[in-house]
């Protein structure tokens, strides 16, 4: 009964949050209020069970998009002063979110009683997938489609993103906070390589350890400690797309090394080879993921010399 009313309580929040974010006079508190509703939506999924979920909204959702909405309001001089919406400007975002959450609510009510067949079949051809955990199955093996799709989407995002881009904006970095994010640079390497080796057998996988790698990078990056990572590096522009890469011509390798006579393997992998296909595949999407993400975030146009001189002058100082 006290876990009914948590998740009452839970979904109540959210529905405050969402249309609090809406309805604020000042885009700066709606972004530090979606921040919330970010942090409580990963909440909501651990509570339904989905830690892989939970991980990825607690990093994108709060975190990177967070950040992102700041970055956005700063270049743009509002985070000072924000213009304030009229009432009907903002009355209209809020009303979509409360008949959205309606309609949601009226569809979880119809689901069935008892699931589907689909969790059973993935259950029994888990042992020919090449890893122990459904969800990674599913994503790497079953429906490799969609994570596939996912990363063509995520790089052409970011090709239109540095096509609009401003240049770089340069600043003094408070000392502390670079202190500190070289302590945790260390601990987030670790703690995404460890997620993406459990993902074969646990929560985890290639998103949620990219999404943590760009976390930190976006931490380091705004800290001017990263500023080898930019879409001008041939490195940088090398693994960004490797993800992609490295997917594409696993399918195609498979599919043409086929036996004769055998029915073509399209995006499905041999069940003896599959445990080293998606190791491979998430290793090079883990860091197309991150470099990605990061560069969504903190992308910027190739520095000039005079910026570039000034920001050594600048490092010269906090030296």
């Amino acid at each position: 009964m006290s876990l009914l009313l948590f998740d009452i309580l839970l979904c109540g929040l959210l529905l405050a949050l969402a249309l609090a974010s809406m309805l604020s006079r000042q885009l700066s508190h709606a972004v530090i209020l979606y921040i919330a509703f970010g942090l409580l939506m990963a909440l909501c999924w651990a509570r339904l069970a989905a830690p892989d979920l939970a991980l990825a909204e607690a990093a994108i959702g709060a975190g990177l998009t967070g950040a992102l909405c700041f970055t956005a309001l700063a270049r743009q001089g509002q985070l000072a002063l924000s213009p304030v919406l009229s009432w009907q400007q903002r009355c209209w975002p809020a009303l979509f979110v409360v008949v959205t959450f309606c309609g949601l609510l009226l569809a979880l009510l119809q689901l069935p009683a008892q699931p589907g067949p689909l969790p059973a079949l993935v259950v029994q051809n888990l042992t020919a997938s090449g890893v122990s955990h459904p969800v990674t199955a599913v994503l790497l093996n079953y429906r490799s489609w969609d994570t596939l799709l996912e990363l063509l989407v995520l790089l052409l995002a970011l090709i239109g993103t540095l096509q609009i881009s401003p240049a770089a904006v340069l600043h003094r970095s408070w000392g502390l906070s670079r202190s500190w994010s070289r302590l945790l640079a260390p601990l987030i390497i670790l703690l995404a390589g460890y997620l993406l080796w459990a993902g074969a057998s646990q929560p985890g996988g290639a998103f949620q350890a990219g999404a943590l790698l760009a976390a930190g990078a976006v931490v380091l990056k705004l800290n001017q400690q990263l500023d080898w990572l930019a879409w001008r590096n041939i490195w940088v522009r090398f693994f960004a797309v490797a993800g992609l890469t490295v997917f594409t011509l696993s399918v195609l390798t498979v599919f043409f090394l086929a036996e004769a006579g055998s029915e073509p393997l399209w995006l499905r992998w041999p069940p003896e080879l599959a445990k080293y296909i998606i190791l491979l595949i998430e290793v090079f999407a883990t860091l197309a993921i991150a470099i990605i993400l990061t560069l969504l975030v903190v992308a910027e146009q190739p520095q000039t010399a005079l910026s570039l001189a000034r920001a050594d002058k600048t490092e010269d100082i906090d030296g």
